[in-house]
């Protein structure tokens, strides 16, 4: 028996798999953390990629500057500081700037949670607006050309300068998660946030696809839209450590970055998988289920046809969607909710169900986490407990034949896979 660890919540599950299967470990490129980050830092602001410079914004009386909440991973440093200590050498004092928390349709982070993201001096020298896409004022910005109508954070819109911080990885959907999207659905309202991921049904709307996935494109417009300014992007490795740092205006940003993204973290296996063990990375990629399944996209795209995926996600605040789990627990079967979404129907929390049911019809699927059995049942998911991992794998592989294949996942939210043949 081989050991082997994945990570689930804020620690590691130990576990075997017998010696007579074939085994591979899918991981991104391994790229070293750039070490001079500093000065990677004060040369990006100061050189921002695109036309434009901070310094012509130097007459701007307010800076709107959107985070991500708690569901996203903090980069080691977080570039946050650097930027705000740049805006103050550019002269801009701390009550110019506002922080904008981009809650989507996430619940809205208590006051006391801000601390888990924020330093304590940030917090205390900044105005921080928490937003909330059904009770924030909202500006209306007419429609985009998919037919989106845009409605953004009014406070945010009104800023005279507009940035934008986050992360950028593959996206099972969106396509790469970062640049304006912090904004355009961090901090936009319902009905724009709903429109835009009804194009789940679409064809191109996966991960990997920028220019021809229809929901990022749409994603586009509504930022550009917003008015976002500039776009400040981080590539991490799995420690959350900077590999790339990226400053400019969005559409620089992502086409430079792009590039990477897909070298660091594609990965193909010339066959499909009778089983795959995927961890979405952790915390707080595993915060609850809304955020973790988002790790069984790419285990499912290279597990076979009535396959088996065990999914590794703690999910200590339970589903994460009150409304996702109402629309599960009454609707009839996977295909049930196939038919429904496919004939029209869509609301957000609900489209996870959509998401599940594309690959629960095609593969199985189990969920190890804290979260109560009788619950997970209730989603039409198979559960289990950490301390089952063992004879969980045991049970499984028990059916397989001796040439069966064995994939093990550590990250993937971020590990873009694809079954490709080689040449």
């Amino acid at each position: 028996m081989t050991e082997y660890k994945l990570p689930y919540g804020n620690r590691n599950l130990t576990f075997t798999i017998p010696d007579r299967f074939s085994v591979d470990t899918l991981t991104p490129e391994t790229l070293q953390p750039i070490t001079d980050i500093d000065s990677v830092m004060t040369q990006a602001f100061a050189n921002p990629l695109g036309k434009f410079k901070l310094t012509d914004f130097k007459g701007a009386k307010s800076v709107g500057i959107a985070i991500n909440d708690k569901t996203r991973p903090i980069p080691k440093p977080n570039p946050l500081p650097s930027l705000l200590g740049t805006l103050k050498t550019l002269g801009f004092p701390n009550e110019a700037i506002t922080l904008f928390i981009g809650s989507g349709t996430h619940t809205p982070m208590t006051s006391s949670e801000l601390y888990g993201i924020l330093e304590p001096e940030i917090i205390s020298d900044y105005d921080i607006i928490v937003h909330d896409c059904d009770h924030t004022p909202m500006a209306d910005l007419g429609m985009t050309s998919y037919q989106t109508p845009v409605k953004i954070n009014q406070a945010y819109y009104d800023c005279d300068l507009k940035i934008t911080v986050g992360n950028i990885e593959p996206h099972h959907f969106m396509g790469f998660s970062g640049g304006v999207k912090t904004a355009a659905i961090g901090l936009a309202g319902r009905e724009t946030i709903s429109v835009n991921h009804a194009m789940l049904i679409k064809d191109h709307t996966q991960s990997g696809l920028f220019h021809t996935n229809p929901m990022r494109q749409d994603l586009e417009e509504i930022g550009q839209k917003a008015g976002i300014h500039f776009c400040l992007g981080t590539i991490l490795d799995e420690d959350k450590h900077i590999i790339q740092f990226l400053f400019g205006d969005p559409t620089s940003v992502m086409n430079t970055a792009i590039p990477t993204v897909k070298r660091t973290f594609g990965v193909s296996t010339p066959k499909p998988y009778d089983l795959v063990i995927a961890s979405p990375g952790g915390h707080p990629k595993d915060i609850n289920f809304y955020q973790g399944q988002k790790g069984l996209t790419h285990a499912a795209r290279i597990t076979k046809d009535d396959g088996w995926v065990i999914l590794l996600a703690a999910c200590p605040e339970g589903s994460g969607s009150e409304s996702y789990e109402k629309y599960v627990k009454s609707a009839g079967s996977h295909d049930a909710i196939l038919t429904e979404f496919n004939d029209g129907f869509f609301q957000i929390g609900p489209h996870k169900a959509f998401q599940i049911a594309r690959e629960a019809v095609r593969v199985n699927i189990v969920l190890v986490s804290d979260i109560p059995p009788a619950q997970v049942k209730g989603w039409k998911i198979t559960p289990s407990k950490p301390e089952l991992l063992d004879p969980l794998i045991q049970w499984i592989t028990d059916r397989f034949k001796p040439d069966a294949r064995i994939a093990i996942l550590p990250g993937s939210t971020r590990t873009m896979t694809e079954v490709k043949q080689n040449d």
